[in-house]
């Protein structure tokens, strides 16, 4: 995102009520990013041909992200013309701060 870039009006968009106030303008519309994910789940079938994927999720922020990419990967692995073996694991990182 350029700095200049203006987002979209959050009019456009629904907002949960308890949200209005705290949102001026929506930068990344929710549907861009589940696009995103999607390219990203396929990039990681291509990337890894064959091989195992092992998939690490970083406890608490990662795991709604971590999870819609494993839905995807999964999806890819059954309805794709390959299929590959996944495993899953989860690591919790105390901040350093």
């Amino acid at each position: 995102i350029r700095d200049e870039e203006s987002g979209y009006n959050k009019n456009l968009f629904c907002i949960p009520k308890h949200y209005e106030e705290d949102l001026e303008r929506v930068f990344i519309p929710h549907g861009l990013i589940l696009d995103r994910t999607e390219r990203l789940a396929r990039d990681i079938m291509q990337d890894m041909g064959n091989h195992h994927i092992v998939a690490l999720c970083v406890l608490k922020g990662g795991y709604k992200f971590f999870a819609d990419l494993l839905d995807h990967i999964k999806a890819l692995n059954q309805n794709g013309d390959k299929s590959v073996p996944v495993t899953v694991d989860f690591v919790r990182i105390k901040s350093y701060c």
